[in-house]
């Protein structure tokens, strides 16, 4: 039987609620703009209770912030099935999937925010760059990359981010055009790559020999061709 109290939350309990409420405000507007009172108010309780559990925004804007980036760092995980251009049109939808749904958060993550150049900040960011290097890597069965490997895959990785902060900022491009344009990058600079690299370019071999006609690479291919046949 309920009697209608309110119940009390743990203190973990009540840390993770803030974390939440913070998040959600993030993702409407910039951290900057968001200030204790209105994430107080937001989880229903008091600013002084704000700081019983957080020291300062700061410290609640890290946790907000390693939350955050743990869950984006989980949109590069993908089941090793299929051909990888698949896998990576899949894995830019979930990437671009928590940029639309979390923007000003994303680029709180990104840029730094009110934590900008904070050791904290920089390893959050670094560690989401880093995880998603490995299953990129992972995926393409490369346990001992060649270094033209690492350079195309970290290089990558920092043009989805640049790509999705420029998106952002008007969603001036259709969302699915871009996740294929993305993958089309990653095949372009990998088949450049491997052009100076032999090693590099057997392990394209393997992996391309998988692609199906109607994939995202093939289409890359396509499109190069009908753009060098032009008048």
């Amino acid at each position: 039987m309920t009697t209608g109290a309110r119940r009390r939350m743990g203190v973990e309990e009540r840390r993770q609620q803030l974390i939440g409420v913070a998040l959600e405000l993030f993702s409407r507007r910039s951290p900057d703009d968001v200030s204790i009172d209105e994430i107080a108010s937001a989880a229903g309780i008091s600013r002084p209770l704000v700081y019983h559990y957080f020291p300062g925004k700061l410290s609640l804007y890290e946790a907000a912030l390693r939350r955050a980036s743990d869950d984006l760092a989980s949109r590069f995980v993908e089941p090793h099935e299929g051909p990888l251009g698949a896998r990576l049109l899949r894995v830019m939808g979930r990437y671009f999937d928590f940029v639309d749904e979390h923007g000003p958060g994303f680029s709180a993550l990104m840029r730094g925010g009110p934590a900008v150049g904070s050791s904290t900040t920089n390893a959050l960011v670094d560690s989401v760059r880093q995880r998603a290097y490995e299953q990129i890597l992972s995926h393409m069965g490369a346990v001992d990359p060649p270094a033209q490997l690492d350079l195309v895959v970290r290089s990558w990785i920092s043009l989805a981010e640049s790509t999705a902060l420029i998106w952002l900022d008007g969603r001036r491009i259709p969302r699915a055009e871009l996740e294929a344009q993305l993958v089309h990058d990653f095949a372009a600079l990998a088949a450049v790559a491997a052009a100076h690299d032999e090693e590099l370019s057997t392990l394209l071999r393997g992996l391309l020999k998988d692609e199906p006609g109607d994939g995202p690479f093939a289409d890359l291919v396509t499109r190069l061709i009908a753009l060098a046949s032009s008048p």
